[in-house]
């Protein structure tokens, strides 16, 4: 397993970690994602800890706290050999409080969720979206607080804008307050958006990429094709739990390239899609999800080797979308090059 500094931090975490949101199967958008429990959650652990892959991703909202609370009992005895991060912001209760990112409900969010994961500290805590009505030096010196507690070890943003991250960088240096190490969001071959300003902009302040859905939402595990669309399953339910649309041209464009790398390279479609990820600037950290041993073991076949630049010319080829305004006509500038190359 190789590892990678988590942004500016010096924190160490493996180039994949599991996402726990099969964990617990509650309610309509979870039951979608998986049902693992307690004992099949403990023998995940054991595979990934075996293959080196120490960290494990969690969120307060997944399952309605179960998934947190499955972790905490799979990993229980060997908290110290584990990373753990966990999310807060999103409704967990019908309170006008029991969301968003302000000081009352981040310390209540922390603690409940240190209670579910059995543990004394969370190690890397995201904030799970950007709460407008919150003022940013609220949200960062709670988090602050919680640092200073120890209840907490680093923190980071999850889905926000550019500008909302940029904005939250530059309070955290006006004001000498904990600063974002890491950013967790969407990023895949048919999800390339997150390139043309996320991306420079991590890549510019030191903040490490975590990657979440690389496969698209399940569309890029090569199950559908053009001769084989999708008809069951998370993305054919649509709604929240498949994702954003995507044209299905460009989606099938891009499923026929990663077929003919994988071939090429004598590996599956999820991959080559993953190792693809894995090259892009800035990535530290790849969130994979299983929903069985079968896709643990799998997923981590996408490390310890790498695609050649003919491989990754031909899949950014197949996936390279014009960007909106401004980003196109900043691409024409010499002296403002992206740090992307495809």
């Amino acid at each position: 397993m190789d590892y990678r500094r988590l942004g500016n931090s010096g924190l160490k975490v493996p180039v994949l970690s599991l996402g726990t949101g099969t964990f617990g199967g509650k309610g309509d958008m979870f039951s979608k994602w998986g049902n693992s429990d307690v004992a099949e959650a403990r023998r995940l652990v054991d595979i990934c800890l075996d293959a080196g892959l120490n960290f494990f991703d969690t969120a307060d909202v997944y399952s309605r706290g179960a998934s947190e609370e499955i972790l905490g009992a799979a990993v229980k005895g060997r908290r110290d050999d584990v990373l753990i991060s966990t999310k807060a912001t999103f409704s967990m209760g019908d309170g006008p409080n029991d969301k968003g990112s302000s000081r009352h409900h981040l310390v209540r969010a922390a603690e409940a969720s240190l209670k579910r994961l059995g543990t004394d500290h969370i190690d890397v805590y995201f904030m799970h979206g950007f709460d407008a009505q919150t003022p940013v030096e609220e949200t960062l010196s709670a988090l602050d607080n919680l640092i200073t507690a120890g209840k907490v070890r680093y923190i980071g943003a999850s889905n926000f804008s550019g500008w909302h991250l940029m904005k939250a960088l530059a309070t955290s240096e006006k004001y000498g307050l904990a600063r974002y190490v890491a950013y967790q969001g969407y990023y895949s071959l048919i999800g390339r958006d997150y390139e043309w300003e996320l991306m420079p902009l991590t890549l510019d302040q030191g903040v490490g990429t975590m990657v979440w859905s690389p496969l698209g939402w399940g569309r890029l595990t090569g199950k559908i094709t053009r001769n084989s669309p999708s008809t069951e399953g998370r993305i054919a339910q649509g709604g929240e739990a498949g994702g954003p649309p995507v044209d299905n041209e460009r989606l099938f464009t891009v499923v026929e390239a990663l077929q003919q790398v994988a071939e090429e390279a004598g590996k599956s479609v999820p991959q080559v899609a993953l190792n693809w990820l894995l090259q892009r600037p800035g990535v530290a950290n790849i969130v994979i999800g299983a929903r069985n041993e079968e896709q643990l073991r799998a997923n981590l076949g996408a490390i310890g080797w790498n695609l050649t630049a003919a491989q990754v010319e031909t899949l950014d080829a197949a996936s390279r979308v014009t960007p909106a305004y401004p980003y196109w006509h900043q691409a024409g500038f010499d002296r403002n090059p992206s740090p992307v190359k495809g």
